[in-house]
């Protein structure tokens, strides 16, 4: 299994913060996004990814994003090994500093 890409919390706040325009997914469930995600990531819940195959471009980046990096670690896995360039945000939303958006 080919190692999988990381970016650390402070990193990607870091490239937020300079304008850099990023692919973000989050991949928590519906009932823990509503205490806030990243702006700018989209929502599509772990178990979704399979079918939402469609939606990535095998020409960007996505990073993703959970709680604590052991699920969006599992999807970089998954969708690595279907082509696609991913990397994963370790610590997950628990170790996110930077600013959140709710959603309802």
């Amino acid at each position: 299994m080919e190692e999988i890409q990381t970016i650390t919390p402070e990193e990607l706040q870091k490239k937020l913060e300079a304008g850099e325009e990023l692919e973000l997914v989050d991949v928590r469930e519906d009932n823990e996004v509503v205490f806030g995600m990243i702006p700018g990531a989209k929502h599509i819940r772990m178990g979704d990814i399979p079918d939402k195959l469609d939606y990535f471009d095998k020409d960007k980046e996505y990073i993703f994003i959970c709680r604590s990096s052991a699920r969006s670690g599992n999807v970089c896995h998954y969708l690595q090994d279907q082509g696609f360039k991913v990397r994963n945000m370790v610590g997950g939303m628990l170790a996110w500093p930077g600013e959140t958006e709710y959603t309802e």
